[in-house]
């Protein structure tokens, strides 16, 4: 049997996911959580084979949880819930490097077939998610970078994003200077528009 834990936050929780695993031949749910603060201590009580665990896993995210997890229950793969349109924790659920990286979008099916293919060693990696992470992998624009242009993206003017973020008119100035010379833009507009199409923002 492979000992499961499953940890998702209780308002994206799954519908029937850990229903769906405990009918499957051959996978136990041992432990059931839907909040983060007890997820190391249980799993060290129950040590299960696999942890499926949700990025968004309240008070501070899955990816938290899962990097002490790996410290104290080396033995137990694990499996991350990432939202497709969540690249921040994306990165996050990324450090911690599990075999399984899913959607949480995915079907239960898939889910299970995870679960029974990191229990045996090896990975499994959405392809949507891997795009993505290859995205976040060759971003060039540093993070203040990234934030102007998300706030320009929104319509703000030069003077609404240095009273935003708390700086001067000229460091936005100079951060959109650096960000066009590094993605071959044009214009504020055109690293907009690059930086969307490219998933950088």
């Amino acid at each position: 049997m492979i000992r499961t834990l499953v940890a998702e936050h209780v308002h994206l929780l799954r519908i029937g996911l850990v229903a769906y695993l405990s009918q499957e031949p051959g996978i136990e749910v041992v432990a059931e959580l839907e909040e983060g603060d007890r997820l190391v201590s249980i799993a060290a009580a129950v040590k299960p084979e696999v942890a499926v665990i949700d990025v968004d896993l309240p008070p501070e995210g899955g990816a938290t949880g899962a990097g002490l997890l790996a410290q104290i229950v080396p033995a137990c793969a694990m499996v991350l819930l990432v939202g497709r349109e969540d690249p921040g924790h994306l990165s996050r659920a990324m450090s911690v490097r599990p075999l399984g990286l899913i959607s949480r979008e995915a079907p239960v099916e898939l889910l299970t077939w995870c679960v029974r293919r990191v229990a045996s060693g090896r990975r499994v990696v959405d392809p949507d998610l891997a795009r993505t992470a290859r995205a976040i992998d060759e971003n060039p624009l540093t993070h203040r970078e990234r934030q102007i242009l998300r706030i320009a993206s929104a319509g703000a003017s030069t003077a609404e994003i240095a009273a935003e973020l708390s700086v001067s008119a000229k460091t936005v100035r100079n951060h959109l200077s650096r960000a066009f010379v590094r993605i071959g833009a044009r214009n504020r507009m055109d690293a907009i528009r690059i930086a969307t199409e490219r998933e950088w923002l």
